[in-house]
């Protein structure tokens, strides 16, 4: 029996509306939200992550945003044991935790643990970058989709890092990690866990998708960028998230604002259609919202069916 506080965990792809849907269930439950963003934990990286503002929160609290400086390093397990920590301080004053965000590795991390994999080896890995400098990453995509279509259909084709990852956890054990972390994921939850996963149809979310940007660019997100490229090299690995990096090659390297936003969409686009692959394959408790208007009042994102069914399961956990 785990000994961990419960969470409720609001997940989905970007632009769904989680932040939205997680503080109408906070007002609901007396909750308070811990942030699965591994852009949003970034101190300045504000308009292009979508952080929301003291106003949208309003007077409930949000952690784990704003906890590292761009040039900082965190990943799964660094992210699990703050997420941990700040849980623990929410429950301890008597308030639910409800974790919200559309980093899936994070989530995973912190609700049912890492795949337990070889550390990684100084000589497969120095092997495979070199393939990656000679070859490019693009490359390297292909090669893991050969091998590993599970893991590949969950990277970026650019994301030179995780490529380079999974195709060593595959050298090391002869399986595709994406097989070993599908098994991992349906092992028992770290924690007792109510799982909602807001699945926007792609003819919906791509609208939203499109809105948020053009928010984005009224909001200033060139000027926070080169703000931020004042203080930070454009190699900061920040400056490598999804949006982030389009708006660095149009400040720095002058590619149009036009061509810029066509490809901020696409990428955009892409990581979305990931991030609903991923959650698609979590287990959860509640797989759709009851009553879901995503086209009306973000109120509306959690019907007050999911509210109830959240009530009933926090009654039937053990004291």
């Amino acid at each position: 029996m785990s000994t961990r506080p419960p969470i409720v965990v609001v997940a989905g792809p970007t632009a769904s509306g989680k932040t939205a849907a997680a503080l109408v269930l906070a007002r609901a439950l007396e909750g308070e939200l811990v942030g699965a963003d591994s852009v949003q934990v970034y101190r300045g990286f504000d308009v292009g992550s979508a952080k929301p503002t003291r106003e949208e929160l309003g007077a409930i609290p949000h952690h784990l945003l704003d906890v590292i400086d761009p040039d900082g390093f965190i990943d799964a397990v660094i992210y699990a044991e703050l997420a941990d920590a700040a849980i623990d301080d929410i429950h301890a004053r008597g308030r639910l935790p409800i974790v919200v965000g559309g980093t899936g590795l994070w989530i995973r991390a912190l609700v049912r643990g890492l795949l337990d994999v070889p550390p990684p080896d100084p000589t497969i890995r120095a092997a495979l970058e070199a393939e990656v400098a000679t070859l490019g990453a693009p490359a390297m995509h292909t090669r893991l989709q050969e091998l590993d279509p599970l893991a590949a259909a969950a990277i970026h084709p650019n994301d030179a890092f995780r490529i380079v990852r999974a195709l060593e956890i595959h050298a090391q054990t002869g399986r595709p990690a994406g097989e070993l972390r599908a098994e991992h994921a349906l092992g028992s939850p770290r924690a007792p866990t109510f799982f909602v996963t807001l699945e926007v149809p792609p003819d919906v979310l791509q609208p939203r998708i499109d809105a948020r940007l053009h928010a984005m660019l009224a909001a200033g997100f060139a000027d926070e960028v080169r703000g931020l490229l004042e203080r930070w090299p454009r190699t900061t690995r920040a400056f490598g998230s999804v949006g982030y990096k389009e708006m660095v090659a149009h400040v720095l390297d002058g590619v149009p604002l036009d061509e810029t936003l066509a490809v901020m969409r696409k990428s955009t686009r892409v990581y979305a259609r990931r991030q609903r692959t991923w959650f698609a394959r979590e287990p959860r408790v509640d797989r759709d919202p009851h009553g879901v208007d995503w086209c009306g009042d973000a109120s509306q994102l959690v019907s007050s069916e999911t509210i109830a069914a959240i009530r009933t399961w926090r009654a039937s956990l053990p004291p």
